[in-house]
């Protein structure tokens, strides 16, 4: 087995040295490194904005920005963490790493193509980011015509950076859907593949057809700000609500591009945890694929005040309201593999138990948003400032916490300290509550999304979310120190110290430049609970 690697002491980190050997690699493990890093760099940035924003809205009036100074710092924090962040977080970075491994490939299926997006993501990054240096953006993550149109500020630059970092989303895609269909190893057949894999190449499906229609939008809206031809101005005949609709078209799917994954990463956690096998897998695999086919036809709820037609008001509200089935499914099939289980409460259990929570939070209050006549009194106020993040800053990040700390182990080959990451764990379940939950009641008191100022009797709410904001930074940090401290002089971790099953786990810790000596032959299920030997066959 290839566990005899890490004997000889040759792995993919000190398999080759020089950093010419990280830039122009093409083992799939480094650049899963580099966008993670990439990304958590610009993490801190949004993230910076994000307390900025809460800090100016500590007090009433105008504390430390001007009012151009706030509507830039919103919109950076939103554009970074969406586009930069939230999108890319689960599959280019941890995606890269593991996938292959967990299919019992050498590398994804084009390598090349794996380098290239991560450079073009860059590419994009670097564009967009460059604004903060010119005129900035004030135009919100949304970009919404007309004033997108006739903003004096560097949104041309932004919409450019964007559309740059769609071909990343694009190009790693197709890399995983052909990775998954034609690389897997011997046995591992599509009804063994892990639930993490499933989730990918459902999330991968999403991005090849939707992200096209964001790249045309944009590419368009930088017509219109450049030559002026129509499309989206209403002072040339052009329609802005059709922009909505195209922009909500892709950005709905987008929710789903953060979102499964994120569950994907949770079908993984649960049962490692749980030391059982997965309840209901073939339910969770179909309720991936059918939140992914109704992610498509969803857009409209966001639009419930633009004007649409009432009967188009009754379908979205019927479509959206759709979602919760699968939804549902996968939330009940996650209990119940909890259920009877022997369980582990190690920090990454915490945090998929966190996500459980605040998941189940945001998909309720999702329910409120998807019914008319509620929507009417709550769209562009702070509930979907709540909503938005429970679902999805919460949602995606807590599962996010949960993979990084799970495969932190085979990436390093080291462990992190136990006492601090558990701390770390409560302190951002703790301020995240703290910080999004009082904008639920924020919202449903009038206060609307987006603005500088707030009536003084919101003053009480406002200062409780952001003291919970400089918590859930503060956790961060701890996270962020642990885990550093662990790559320097962690304790060694072994192959697989959480007993886990899938293929990932039958390698060396950190992997070996060819992740297996051996090509692994599947004779089980990933999550079947019988020992290492069930999984790999002879070849363990």
């Amino acid at each position: 087995m290839s566990h005899s690697a890490s004997a000889h002491g040759d792995n993919y980190l000190n398999h080759s040295h020089g950093l010419k050997s990280w830039l122009l690699t093409l083992d799939h493990k480094r650049i899963g490194l580099m966008y993670l890093f990439v990304i958590l760099g610009m993490f801190l940035l949004g993230g910076l904005f994000a307390l900025g924003v809460r800090l100016e809205l500590f007090s009433p009036g105008m504390q430390y920005l001007t009012m151009d100074q706030y509507n830039r710092f919103f919109t950076y924090h939103g554009a970074i963490m969406v586009f930069m962040v939230i999108i890319p977080l689960i599959p280019a970075a941890i995606g890269n790493f593991i996938l292959p491994m967990q299919i019992g490939a050498k590398d994804v299926a084009f390598p090349r193509w794996n380098l290239v997006s991560f450079y073009v993501y860059i590419l994009g990054a670097t564009i967009a980011s460059s604004t903060l240096f010119l005129k900035g953006v004030d135009t919100g993550w949304t970009f919404y015509a007309p004033y997108s149109i006739k903003t004096g500020s560097s949104a041309t630059l932004v919409l450019l950076g964007a559309f740059i970092m769609g071909f990343s989303s694009i190009l790693t895609g197709l890399n995983f859907i052909v990775t998954i269909h034609k690389l897997r190893a011997p046995g591992l057949t599509w009804d063994r593949l892990p639930l993490f894999l499933w989730a990918l190449y459902a999330t991968s499906i999403i991005q090849v057809l939707a992200t096209p229609v964001l790249a045309i939008t944009l590419l368009l809206l930088v017509l219109e700000r450049l030559i002026g031809i129509g499309i989206f101005d209403p002072t040339l005949g052009g329609d802005p609500v059709l922009f909505q609709h195209f922009f909500w078209f892709y950005s709905h799917p987008a929710v789903y591009i953060m979102v499964l994954p994120a569950m994907g990463v949770i079908s993984d956690v649960i049962p490692a945890f749980s030391r059982k096998p997965v309840f209901g897998y073939k339910a969770i695999a179909a309720a991936t694929f059918g939140i992914a086919l109704v992610s498509f036809v969803v857009w409209g709820h966001h639009m419930f005040v633009s004007g649409q037609s009432d009967f188009a008001n009754f379908v979205f509200s019927f479509l959206t309201m759709l979602v919760a089935v699968p939804t549902g499914v996968k939330v009940f099939s996650w209990l119940g593999t909890m259920y009877k289980g022997s369980l582990r409460f190690d920090t990454p259990m915490l945090y998929a138990m966190g996500f459980l929570f605040v998941f189940t939070i945001g998909g309720l209050t999702g329910v409120f948003l998807a019914v008319v006549s509620v929507d009417v009194h709550l769209t562009a106020t702070y509930f979907v400032v709540a909503h938005f993040h429970y679902v999805m800053v919460g949602g995606t990040l807590l599962a996010f916490l949960a993979g990084l700390h799970y495969w932190f182990p085979k990436f390093s080959g080291k462990m992190y300290s136990e006492g601090p990451a558990r701390l770390a764990s409560w302190m951002i379940m703790v301020g995240f509550n703290v910080t999004f939950f009082p904008q639920f009641i924020l919202g449903v008191l009038g206060m609307p999304r987006r603005y500088a100022d707030y009536l003084p009797q919101l003053t009480t709410l406002n200062r409780i979310s952001t003291m919970g904001s400089w918590i859930l930074g503060i956790g961060f940090l701890v996270v962020a120190w642990n885990l550093a401290r662990g790559l320097k002089s962690g304790r060694a971790s072994g192959p697989n110290p959480w007993g886990a099953l899938t293929l990932e786990w039958m390698t060396a810790s950190p992997p070996p430049h060819e992740n297996f000596l051996v090509e692994p032959v599947v004779t089980d299920g990933p999550y079947e609970y019988r020992g290492e030997k069930a999984l790999m066959g002879d070849n363990a």
